[in-house]
């Protein structure tokens, strides 16, 4: 389909809720959150099963080992998956994070940053939460509190600024990261809104732009998934929305730029939230479009 200018190609359906998407080595990987199933898109166009979770699983990426890190939502554990031992247990989580597990994301020497809901959204009351870190062999540290729903994550080129969506405050915040991967220097990267929300109601219904999964551009924007939208936004630091692909009927809630080039977004999509039940049905499509700026490779 063609939207604002962007063909929008559908790639592949029937899924549960898709989240975490990452390209590494030429291929796609993102995960089934409610089905617990972590999938790859193959060149050909397949969707294969790389594991299996016996809960949900959100966040994805790669140690320097090439080994994948996959984040266990409910458990609020990372774990790894590893043939022939199926999923393995790297850190237990359920004594920082507050609440589920989510986003996460991996740099070049295996440390995961992890974030996680905080609250339980069917209460309807926002509560802040931590970023939590977790070195290569397995220790857990705080790296940044006081956070509203830490989710989507991106690194500068120079490996020295993470950002971090902060979904139900509409705000993209920025933190220096130091050499021992610790966080410093906290700003405002993009406020996307002027208002200070209470509930995840009041989020939804205030149409300003809910920043969910992030990719960083060569140009250093940030393409953000709009969770409380029907469409990808491209955002310069500060906020001016540069450029939008829209997605009608359908919220973004996760992003990636992939392919040979790093110029196909792909978009993971949904139905709004509240509109339908993940967990027994299977509306979420893997759409995708081709940008003009290349990714930065995560």
């Amino acid at each position: 389909m063609a939207a604002g200018g962007y063909r929008v190609r559908e790639i592949a359906a029937g899924f549960h809720f898709l989240e975490g998407p990452r390209w590494h080595n030429g291929r796609l990987y993102f995960s089934d959150f409610a089905d617990g199933k972590v999938l790859v898109l193959e060149p050909d166009g397949r969707v294969e099963v790389i594991c299996q979770a016996p809960s949900w699983v959100s966040g994805l990426g790669f140690t320097p080992r090439d080994e994948l890190l996959v984040v266990a939502v409910q458990e609020r554990k990372l774990l790894r998956c590893s043939d022939p031992e199926g999923l393995v247990q790297v850190a237990d989580l359920s004594g920082v994070a507050r609440y589920h597990c989510n986003d996460m994301l991996v740099d070049e020497r295996g440390r995961a940053y992890i974030g996680n809901f905080g609250f339980d959204m069917d209460l309807d009351r926002i509560c802040a939460t931590d970023l939590v870190m977790v070195s290569p062999r397995g220790e857990m540290s705080v790296v940044a509190e006081e956070l509203i729903f830490p989710n989507g994550m991106a690194r500068t080129a120079d490996g020295r600024t993470l950002i971090v969506a902060e979904t139900f405050a509409a705000r993209l915040t920025a933190f220096d990261i130091l050499a021992d991967g610790k966080l410093a220097a906290r700003r405002t990267w993009a406020a996307l809104s002027d208002r200070k929300f209470t509930t995840v109601s009041e989020c939804l219904g205030s149409e300003d732009p809910l920043p969910d999964g992030i990719a960083l551009d060569t140009e250093g924007a940030l393409w953000i998934a709009d969770a409380g939208g029907r469409a990808a936004l491209r955002v310069a630091p500060g906020g001016k929305i540069l450029d939008r692909v829209p997605t009608p009927e359908l919220s973004v809630f996760a992003v990636a730029l992939g392919g040979p080039d790093l110029q196909t977004l792909y978009m993971c999509a949904s139905p709004p939230l509240y509109s339908s039940d993940p967990r027994v049905e299977k509306k979420a499509v893997l759409l995708a479009t081709r940008v003009d700026v290349p990714g930065v490779p995560v």
